[in-house]
């Protein structure tokens, strides 16, 4: 992996988004651009369940309320919650849902294993 030799600055509102697992992503920062962590703006609508082996992720609720199933467990999220998911634990979101999701290391959108 080489280091970004400079800060990145990205606008949701200027990044095209697309459907994923989860819902429409819009990755902010990537894999590609030599960083430590990828961090994307993510609106989930009833995603689907799912796991990463090679990924933490950090989900910020930025906006929206809902529930988060990991594995057996359900809990409820709202603005303002974060909500850490190790790699390996299948999850998943309920609900209308803006997040900034924070994915350590880089490389989850080739890690997703949807289970359904």
């Amino acid at each position: 992996m080489s280091v970004a030799t400079k800060f990145i600055r990205k606008d949701p509102s200027e990044v095209a988004p697309w459907a994923e697992t989860c819902g429409q992503i819009r990755p902010l920062i990537e894999e590609r651009d030599g960083v430590a962590a990828e961090v994307h703006h993510v609106e989930i609508n009833h995603a689907k369940l799912h796991f990463h082996a090679k990924t933490d992720e950090i989900y910020y609720v930025i906006e929206g309320s809902g529930t988060m199933t990991l594995d057996d467990e359900e809990i409820e999220v709202h603005q303002g919650v974060v909500v850490y998911v190790p790699r390996g634990v299948k999850h998943k979101a309920v609900g209308q849902l803006k997040v900034l999701l924070v994915c350590i290391p880089p490389g989850v959108l080739g890690d997703i294993h949807e289970l359904e």
